[in-house]
């Protein structure tokens, strides 16, 4: 396939490429951005990804209305496009101080449509450049200009993959990020203009470069981010978004926006610590998850214990607890490190593990609530061990959504510990251990002689009474499934919480229901095809990403990885089959339908392998290399049949077959990726996901071979 055949189709080539590098990196800053907002929920891979290819789809097909093939309206549209994501940053940054209450919880209906009209002008035009420059790239209606187009895309979305990966993830901030963006798509459009409009595009550079240069755009819009809050570190490492805040001399942990712990919270360090510490009985060994930045160290301290083994995964988090606060000190043994890797390696036993971790509201925290997690605590623990953590709660009433979240983590713990005792509160601590436990912590500390502030006598008389304890007993649903690592059910009742007072939610799930089931009516089979192997390739890249997460629990510096890698395989698959399409046909198209179905098999047992395995380097090596590398032999399979489907399903006219093909298969991978992570992995966990979107590429693959 020769792709450059003029001086006017090398400047096309160039300004496809420029738009592919944008969309790339436009779509990972938007993920982390809104991650942040929506405070690091993972449903917000499915949502961002499902509004951009809708939205991107409906402009692919609106492609095909438009006449007019000047090159004029290319420039214009990518001059917008150069812009759009400078725009984005400022209003994702101040999305809940414009739109909504500070600290409002947000339903997944106005979740998704506040993402879709943010998105809507960048994904729109994008999608409509695709069908418009399908007909301005060849010179004469052919199918072989679409899969062109696709190709030069995709090569321009693994440019900018690779830069964003490799390269700006470490040097540069968001906003340097999309400035470099405007610059070369309004270099791009440079090169198409006439002599006489390179003048206005050469100021617009210029103005643009003198502006950003003149603000310190990353720290206004974060203060807007963090209102009535004073900013003391702001930035992204490896493992996330982490901001420092001080309110009255109180400092603030957040990461991806949700808030890690805070010092000076004296009564939430000292019931961290005190109700498992004291029932313990005589703790040397502690092991303490997170939160020692907040103050639970010292608590901890007060039993006279050998030796504490702080485990957090982000050194950032120490350093700058080290720089703000007083709360660490030397004689505590930091170690950096996934706390589920530590304690599946380790040969230390403890007296006690303390986790001081937010409730399991994402997928990165699940995956310490798991019955995976207790088996291999429950190994690390002495004979007489204690482990504790917390749920969020109320102080005075369950509601039915609370009550399946106290239960799922109580059916959880109750195979691996003989007692466990729930301490009712606004958080709801769970004491487990095989030896006997006691509600009477105000005696076991008298004992002890601990000194306490809050955690007494006087605190305790009205927290701890008979009715309180037998109601929160009595509230527990006994047939309440546990919680599993790749069947997050937790994680699915805590999302229940949040969505209780959202009715909308309902509405919204019904008209996705209806709009897909009329969509198929009218669909024929080779754009059916397209449709179901785009809803199983958003499916599976969501899969992708949220399994990351539950095994490694870094997954915000890899999204680009795993996109990348996915862009890899669609250029690979296209070139493939772009070379090699006269001798292709629906037999072939058929086989890849099939080979789908068998590597959505394969994905689960892909997943479980990964989990079981130990060694320091092999864990490094196979999280850099095995999902992303099993991503591209998945996409691989996706761009290869995207040209095949042009060949077979070709109308008289490109911008016709281009506008269908792209629709069909933009709106299907919308519904995958909204699907998946909104409804199926939290309701059904992600091995029956990957059934189901194998069962529907095989059900393709028939209808093609019968029907097409």
């Amino acid at each position: 396939m020769r792709f450059i055949e003029t001086k006017r189709q090398k400047y096309l080539f160039l300004s496809v490429t420029a738009l592919g590098i944008s969309s790339i990196i436009t779509q990972i800053i938007a993920i982390r951005e809104f991650l942040i907002v929506f405070y690091g929920n993972e449903l917000i891979f499915g949502i961002i990804l499902a509004n951009w290819l809708f939205i991107t789809g409906i402009g692919a097909y609106l492609g095909k209305y438009f006449e007019r093939r000047k090159i004029s309206m290319l420039i214009f549209l990518q001059i917008i496009i150069a812009f759009l994501p400078f725009f984005y940053l400022i209003i994702i940054r101040n999305l809940r101080n414009i739109f909504f209450l500070p600290g409002e919880m947000l339903s997944i209906t106005q979740t998704f449509l506040s993402t879709l009209f943010i998105l809507l002008p960048y994904c729109l035009i994008s999608g409509f450049l695709l069908t418009f420059v399908c007909s301005i790239f060849s010179k004469e209606e052919s199918h072989t200009s679409i899969g062109k187009v696709y190709f030069i895309d995709n090569i321009g979305d693994i440019l900018g993959g690779i830069l964003f990966s490799f390269i700006f993830i470490y040097l540069l901030t968001a906003f340097q990020m999309v400035f470099f963006l405007m610059v070369i798509n309004l270099s791009a459009a440079f090169l198409l203009s006439r002599p006489t409009k390179k003048a206005f595009i050469l100021f617009l550079i210029i103005l643009s470069s003198i502006l950003f240069f003149s603000f310190d755009f990353e720290r206004i819009t974060r203060q807007q981010q963090y209102k009535n809050q004073k900013l003391l570190f702001y930035g992204d490492t490896l493992y996330g978004n982490l901001v420092v805040t001080d309110t009255a001399g109180q400092l603030n942990f957040y990461e991806n926006g949700l808030t890690l712990f805070t010092t000076e919270n004296t009564i939430s360090n000292e019931e961290t610590v005190h109700y498992s510490m004291s029932n313990a009985e005589n703790p040397k060994k502690i092991l303490l998850i997170s939160g020692g930045v907040s103050g639970t160290i010292s608590e901890i301290q007060k039993y006279s214990v050998e030796n504490i083994d702080y485990l957090e995964l982000d050194p950032k988090i120490i350093e700058l607890g080290r720089k703000y606060t007083n709360n660490i000190g030397t004689d505590v043994n930091i170690i950096n490190k996934d706390a589920r890797l530590f304690i599946k390696q380790t040969d230390e036993k403890y007296d006690v593990i303390i986790i001081d971790l937010p409730s399991p509201s994402t997928v990165q925290f699940n995956r310490f609530y798991t019955s995976e997690f207790f088996n291999e605590a429950k190994r690390t623990l002495n004979k007489d061990g204690i482990l504790s953590l917390s749920l969020v709660s109320s102080e005075n009433y369950l509601n039915t959504e609370t009550r399946k979240l106290n239960s799922a983590l109580y059916n959880t713990l109750k195979p691996y510990f003989k007692n466990i005792l729930i301490i009712p509160g606004d958080k709801n601590y769970f004491i487990a251990s095989d030896k006997e436990l006691t509600y009477d912590i105000v005696s076991l500390i008298k004992n002890k002689e601990i000194d306490t502030k809050y955690v007494n006598e006087y605190y305790l008389k009205g927290k701890l009474t008979p009715d309180r304890i037998d109601y929160i007993q009595n509230s527990l649903i006994k047939d309440t499934k546990p919680n599993e690592d790749f069947k997050p059910i937790t994680y699915y009742y805590h999302l229940l919480y949040w969505l209780r007072n959202f009715r909308l939610d309902i509405g919204l799930l019904v008209i996705i229901v209806i709009f897909m089931f009329l969509y198929l009516l009218r669909i024929k089979p080779i754009p059916f095809a397209l449709f179901t192997t785009g809803f199983s390739a958003a499916a599976l890249e969501v899969v992708v990403l949220i399994g990351f997460q539950i095994l490694y629990g870094y997954v915000y510096s890899k999204l680009s990885i795993i996109i990348t890698a996915f862009m890899i395989g669609l250029v690979l698959g296209s070139y493939y089959m772009n070379k090699k399409i006269e001798n292709m046909g629906k037999k072939e198209f058929v086989r890849i339908e099939y080979s789908l179905f068998f590597c959505s098999l394969l994905v689960p047992i892909i997943l479980f392998l990964l989990s079981r395995i130990k060694n320091s380097f092999l864990v490094t090596i196979s999280s850099h290399t095995i999902l992303p590398l099993f991503t591209i032999i998945i996409a691989i399979l996706v761009g290869m049949e995207f040209p095949l489907a042009s060949k077979l399903f070709f109308k008289d006219k490109v911008r016709e077959t281009a506008a269908l093909l792209y629709n069909a298969d933009l709106i299907g991978a919308c519904l995958g990726a909204l699907l998946t992570s909104a409804l199926l992995i939290p309701l059904i966990g992600i091995f029956k996901v990957c059934l189901l979107v194998g069962i529907l590429n095989l059900v393709s693959g028939v209808v093609v071979k019968l029907k097409a």
